[in-house]
């Protein structure tokens, strides 16, 4: 079933609001309301593939955080924090349960013998390297709806949209 683009729930939504309350600009509902909702479309598409695998969306993101770091695949609780965008206390948390499936290591660090270090075992890079196979699998798939000119025009319109949110990351 289709629904006509210019009839939507948040069209509907907007000429009610526009019926009711004749005084206000609704239109950044236009964009905003349909964002949150393909966000939350979205996100449901992508944790089902994780959960495919018994992966948490959060326990995905430690071990691709992971995989993406390189040989030897390893991370400090605090860098896995900030790459994740989470508190050390939710790192904590996932860590332990990969730890507890064998999809990662907790030791101490040889450089600061205070510090710890997170690492991928095989098993774990086995793992992500098959989710994240399915994983972009899913994402074209998701991204068929609109064409190739659009997806680049979208992404920069959305990144420079972001990046009025976001510090730039820091290099060093």
């Amino acid at each position: 079933m289709t629904t006509d683009a210019t009839d939507d729930r948040v069209a509907r939504i907007m000429r009610e609001w526009r019926r009711e309350r004749p005084d206000l600009d609704v239109s950044p509902q236009g964009v905003i309301g349909r964002l949150h909702r393909l966000a939350n479309a979205l996100t449901d598409e992508l944790v089902a593939v994780y959960e495919r695998f018994g992966l948490s969306e959060g326990e995905f993101d430690v071990i691709a955080t992971l995989r993406r770091a390189g040989e030897p695949f390893e991370r400090t609780p605090g860098d896995l924090a900030a790459s994740t965008m989470v508190t050390s206390g939710a790192v904590t948390k996932r860590v332990d349960r990969l730890v507890a499936r064998g999809l990662v290591t907790r030791r101490t660090s040889e450089v600061d013998g205070r510090g710890r270090v997170i690492a991928l075992t095989p098993s774990g890079r086995e793992l992500i390297d098959e989710v994240m196979t399915a994983h972009m699998a899913n994402e074209h798939r998701l991204l068929a709806a609109i064409d190739a000119d659009e997806r680049a025009v979208l992404e920069g319109v959305l990144t420079r949209w972001l990046s009025a949110f976001e510090t730039p990351p820091t290099t060093g």
